[in-house]
């Protein structure tokens, strides 16, 4: 099976759909059509994508079909994501010395995306039969929560979901003497631009690749992300606008941008292709990452984009902005995703408070 991307022809929006040896996998293309009619970004609607390529590989290795799946074929699911993948289609135990290859992290994210194809399904009329039957303990509390419980409203009490118990990750975070390594590894204006954006706003990257000029207001030292749909695919995750205050600094690096590389460029676009072919058009992902790949190379720093917007919000927090400006700055779908992300900074916080104190200096009992 393979994932291939497909462009709408009315309107040239980019989705993905997954092939196998007799051509579109129907119920696959259904769900990811779905996705694309309700405006999700190509890069959601290609992660999905993957993550059903490997259920249905899965199930055809298992001689199983879609629409009579068990909660027990979920658990060999998760078992066969987490062998090697040359090992998969063998039935020998796997030794424990051997790295799983999928991370507790990404199992469950491939479970939530199976969990809500499913969900579509139902809503279209498919009968779930056993993958939604329910194991209840005699405890009062604990138990089972089906694998796809959501679909329906008749099971009662708290339990818990199929997924895989995981580690909270912190999020990588890069110093001021990277971030100016970074910027000033920059061959061009435009670069350079692209990267203060991130670490000033703390946008996401797709969000920077879709700005327009009119997003910029100068005066005001502010910058405005809109949800819209843009040449090169980028996409802006939250739904709603939200605007950013921005540095002075940021805006003479874009005014010095415009006067000397942009010049009388005719283009709504912030970010374009000055150098590149076709000359002018928005720049795309794949430019951005390749030139992360070229800054990587040159500066020894192994960062991604997305450490940018980190170091933005934790900069933030560890200067006291209120956690709920933080989280409409960052443009998170609620207060919960900022706290969850960022709570390891509650501890770090703390310790240094401490030892400021001299509360480590201070001790008067010998350990």
């Amino acid at each position: 099976m393979r994932v291939t991307r497909v462009l709408n022809p009315a309107n040239d929006a980019m989705s993905f759909t997954l092939l196998d040896e007799d051509g579109v996998v129907a119920p696959a293309e259904r769900y990811l059509r779905y996705l694309a009619d309700t405006e999700r970004s190509p890069n959601t609607i290609k992660a999905h994508a993957y993550d059903l390529k490997d259920w249905f590989t899965f199930l055809f290795e298992r001689d199983c079909d879609w629409q009579s799946v068990k909660l027990e074929d979920v658990g060999a699911f998760i078992r066969w994501l987490r062998r090697p993948p040359v090992m998969r289609g063998q039935s020998v135990s796997v030794l424990p010395m051997v790295e799983h290859h999928c991370s507790e992290a990404t199992v469950n994210r491939k479970l939530s995306t199976v969990s809500v194809f499913y969900r579509h399904a139902a809503r279209h009329g498919l009968d779930l039969g056993e993958l939604v039957t329910c194991w209840e303990p005699g405890a009062r509390h604990g138990g089972w929560k089906p694998f796809l419980h959501h679909i329906s409203k008749s099971f009662p009490g708290p339990r818990r979901t199929v997924k895989l118990p995981t580690t909270s990750k912190i999020p990588r975070i890069l110093s001021p003497v990277e971030v100016q390594k970074i910027l000033d590894s920059c061959e061009h204006l435009r670069d350079r631009l692209l990267f203060a954006v991130l670490y000033d706003t703390g946008m996401r990257i797709g969000e920077a690749l879709g700005l327009r000029h009119d997003d910029l207001a100068v005066a005001e030292r502010e910058v405005t992300v809109r949800r819209r749909v843009n040449a090169n695919g980028a996409r802006s995750k939250s739904s709603r606008s939200r605007t950013i205050p921005v540095s002075a600094e940021l805006i003479r690096l874009y005014a010095d941008y415009l006067s000397t590389e942009y010049g009388d460029l005719d283009s709504d676009y912030m970010f374009v292709n000055l150098w590149g072919r076709p000359h002018g058009r928005a720049m795309t992902y794949a430019a951005a990452h390749d030139l992360v790949r070229r800054l990587r190379r040159d500066t020894g720093i192994d960062f991604d984009p997305h450490w940018l917007r980190h170091t933005y919000a934790t900069r933030m927090l560890r200067e006291k902005v209120p956690v709920e400006v933080v989280s409409k700055l960052l443009g998170h779908a609620s207060l919960t995703t900022t706290i969850s992300t960022y709570e390891h900074l509650s501890s770090d916080d703390a310790r240094r408070a401490l030892a400021e104190a001299g509360w480590f200096a201070t001790t008067t009992v010998t350990l």
